[in-house]
C-alpha cells in the first residue's frame, strides 16, 4: 500500500462521518418544519416494514406545518401509528385524507436537550475522524521501513493535518446547528 492510498482512504472515511453527521443534524427538530424530521421513519403496511416515503409524501405547507399525503388511504392509521412511535415529540393529526404535523415551538429546556443531542452527534463524528486518522497512522508505520524519514514525518503531518480539517468543519456545523436553535 502507498501514501496515496491510505491518504484517499482516510478522506473518505472522514467524508462518511462527516455526511452521517449532516444526515443526525438533519433529523434533529429545530422547531421550523422539515422533511427530514420524518427520513427515515418506518412505518408497517402490507405485512412488512417499509420506510414513509414507500406509501406517501412528505411535504412543508408552511413553516411550522408537515403533511403526508398517503397514496393508500387505508394505509392513514398505520403511517400516524408510526409518527406516534417515533417518538420525535410530534403529534399527528388525521383527517382522513391526509395527516398534518404541527411543528410545537421549542421551550428553552427542549432546545439544550436538542444541543446536547447534537453535541454526541458531534463527538461521535469526532472519533470517527479520529479512527480513520489511527488507521491512517497504522498503515503509514506498517511501511516506515520501506520510505524515508523525512517522508514518513512529512506523511504523518499531512494525516493530522487532514484530521484536524475534518474536525475542525464538524465543529463549524456544530456552531450552524447550535445558532440555527438559538435563532427559533
Amino acid at each position: 500500500m502507498d501514501f496515496n492510498t491510505i491518504k484517499s482512504n482516510m478522506q473518505a472515511a472522514t467524508a462518511k462521518a462527516q455526511e452521517a453527521l449532516r444526515h443526525d443534524f438533519s433529523g434533529l427538530q429545530t422547531g421550523r418544519a422539515t422533511t427530514a424530521l420524518l427520513d427515515g421513519l418506518m412505518v408497517e403496511a402490507y405485512g412488512s416494514v417499509v420506510p414513509l416515503n414507500q406509501v406517501g409524501a412528505v411535504s412543508v405547507p408552511d413553516a411550522r406545518t408537515l403533511s403526508v399525503t398517503v397514496w393508500d388511504k387505508s394505509q392513514l392509521k398505520a403511517v400516524e401509528k408510526a409518527i406516534v412511535e417515533a417518538n420525535l415529540g410530534l403529534n399527528p393529526m388525521n383527517d382522513g385524507q391526509m395527516i398534518r404535523i404541527s411543528i410545537p415551538p421549542l421551550s428553552e429546556e427542549r432546545r439544550n436537550e436538542i444541543i446536547r443531542i447534537a453535541n454526541r452527534f458531534t463527538e461521535d463524528a469526532r472519533v470517527s475522524a479520529r479512527n480513520a486518522r489511527r488507521d491512517a497512522m497504522d498503515a503509514l508505520k506498517a511501511m516506515k521501513s520501506e520510505i524515508p524519514e523525512d517522508d514518513f514525518k512529512r506523511y504523518e503531518k499531512e494525516i493530522q493535518e487532514l484530521t484536524d480539517q475534518a474536525i475542525s468543519g464538524m465543529d463549524a456545523k456544530l456552531k450552524e446547528k447550535e445558532a440555527e436553535l438559538k435563532q427559533v
